[in-house]
């Protein structure tokens, strides 16, 4: 089986050396390289197959055990889903085992540590365009004064409103979210974002601390004045690690914990 010719129109640009790192990446990786421009590019959509790894071997003149090597790292890491006996499908945020990925409140309740909470009850107080902040802008890798679209909003669970977030999002991809829209979703917000949009969020980096409850921030999360609170600060990205959204929350912990599994 015939690898990447360096003259193929499939294969990826030879990295330039660095003092300490290899000049080079394994075959594999370079087919997983390949696979995530085709995603990044919309080729496959959420939800759908992607072809087989037969028909990617010789679509990419690798073997099979290349391709599957990749796929594998490419669905631990939530971006396909295999289906026994149906192929390999483009995650989705819609999809059971994944659409909880990024939420980790769970009730003390939960017998098995499930990050499934009981369904949310959204209050979206607002969602405008307005010029970005220099931090807001340096997040986002934006220029100062681009337009950005600035949500806040109260999830509830069993009545109790428990969670106070903002979220700035990039005005050009985001163009048309609206408060109404996003409180007439039901399902995951990405979920929302990934099909009216066409942004799919596939990693994110969170920053956690203790705070005291300001006075609008305990009124809105109906607690007493300089309670404490857990602060989420919330990086995600989409493909080519594009940052796509900054978003801070605020938690109320009293029948909830913050679960996050560690390997």
């Amino acid at each position: 089986m015939h690898s990447l010719s360096p003259n193929a129109d499939t294969a990826l640009p030879e990295p330039a050396p660095q003092a300490g790192t290899p000049a080079f990446s394994p075959l594999y990786q370079q087919i997983k390289g390949l696979i995530l421009q085709r995603l990044q590019a919309g080729d496959w959509k959420p939800a759908e197959a992607i072809p087989s790894e037969i028909e990617l071997a010789a679509r990419f003149r690798v073997s099979q055990g290349t391709v599957r090597k990749a796929i594998d790292e490419l669905a631990a890491e939530n971006l396909v889903v295999r289906r026994q006996g149906k192929g390999t499908f483009v995650a989705t945020h819609s999809e059971r085992q994944v659409r909880y990925r990024f939420l980790k409140l769970v009730p003390d309740r939960s017998s098995d540590g499930s990050p499934e909470p009981v369904q949310a009850d959204r209050r979206v107080l607002d969602c405008k365009r307005i010029r970005s902040s220099a931090e807001i802008a340096r997040t986002l890798g934006l220029k100062a004064g681009e337009p950005v679209l600035q949500a806040r909003r109260i999830l509830s669970f069993s009545g109790v409103p428990t969670i106070f977030e903002e979220l700035w999002l990039p005005g050009q991809p985001f163009k048309g979210l609206t408060a109404a829209r996003m409180e007439e979703h039901r399902g995951p917000t990405y979920a929302l974002f990934e099909l009216e949009f066409g942004v799919r969020m596939v990693r994110a980096s969170e920053k956690l601390r203790a705070v005291a409850a300001s006075p609008e921030q305990a009124d809105l999360l109906q607690v007493p004045q300089g309670s404490p609170l857990l602060s989420v600060e919330r990086l995600a990205f989409t493909y080519n690690d594009t940052p796509m959204e900054l978003r801070r929350g605020l938690y109320r912990t009293e029948g909830y914990h913050y679960r996050n599994d560690l390997s």
